[in-house]
């Protein structure tokens, strides 16, 4: 009979600290692991093209040997991802990151999602006060969402976010009164405001906030992200292109309706 561990993915690939993605073997398996990550590319390109990875092996029952690891760095590169260096501070690890000549992210984590679930996370402290309660859905209606939270410390940015540029509100929210162009990001520790187009990224609850949301006047987004769950959007649903757009999680599923 067959390894039941042969039919688990090889690997899990889950955003940690911001713009970098934690890349956890469950396995040895380079071939596994580079088919995952090609998969990956090709469902969302926004979002893992030239992402930086950090390579875990803390979860194999050896760490390989340097050969061995250089091959997978060389894979996660060919898959179209920057490797930038290896996660956990053991004293192997450390030996092995000198000898690859890669940094060694002693602190790095990244929380994962439990076992079928395809969530791309972002780590954040640990929860002190339970989820505020989402009233349930009227029939034959779209989810009405819970009231935003208060926040301090909002960034405004008035000019436009152009094209490869990104604008980072740490510790709070971000609003924004111009566009957010095609291939630019926005990020916000809190929730993000967006009183004009939305055509880039926007990741709210970057470090963890499942209470952030995303607002925007016209919806036209690459990607919107709360607290590392996601949506790509290759094709908009037609009730949200160009319209004014919330976002928000229940839950787990992230949730979009239009506003007014």
């Amino acid at each position: 009979m067959a390894d039941p561990k042969s039919f688990e993915p090889a690997a899990e690939l889950k955003f940690g600290q911001v713009g970098i993605a934690n890349l956890r073997l469950k396995r040895y398996d380079p071939d596994g692991m580079a088919a995952e990550l090609a998969s990956k590319l090709a469902t969302a390109p926004q979002l893992f093209s030239r992402t930086p990875v950090v390579l875990d092996l803390s979860h194999l029952p050896a760490l390989p040997a340097e050969t061995d690891v250089r091959d997978l760095l060389a894979r996660i590169h060919a898959a179209g991802m920057l490797p930038v260096g290896l996660s956990y501070g053991t004293t192997e690890n450390e030996a092995l990151a000198r000898a690859l000549d890669v940094p060694l992210f002693a602190k790095f984590r990244a929380a994962f999602e439990r076992a079928g679930e395809p969530l791309v996370e972002v780590p954040g402290p640990a929860a002190t006060t339970a989820p505020a309660p989402v009233a349930p859905e009227p029939a034959a209606s779209r989810p009405t969402p819970p009231p935003p939270s208060r926040r301090t410390g909002t960034l405004h940015q008035d000019a436009p976010v152009r094209s490869g540029q990104q604008v980072y509100a740490r510790g709070g929210d971000l609003v924004l009164t111009k566009l957010v162009a095609n291939g630019a990001e926005v990020i916000a520790d809190g929730s993000i405001h967006v009183y004009g187009a939305l055509r880039g990224r926007a990741l709210a609850g970057a470090q963890g906030d499942e209470s952030a949301r995303i607002y925007c006047q016209e919806f036209h987004a690459e990607l919107v992200s709360i607290a590392g769950h996601y949506r790509v959007f290759e094709d908009l649903p037609a009730d949200l292109r160009g319209k004014p757009v919330q976002a928000w999680l229940e839950g787990e599923k992230l949730l979009l309706a239009r506003l007014g």
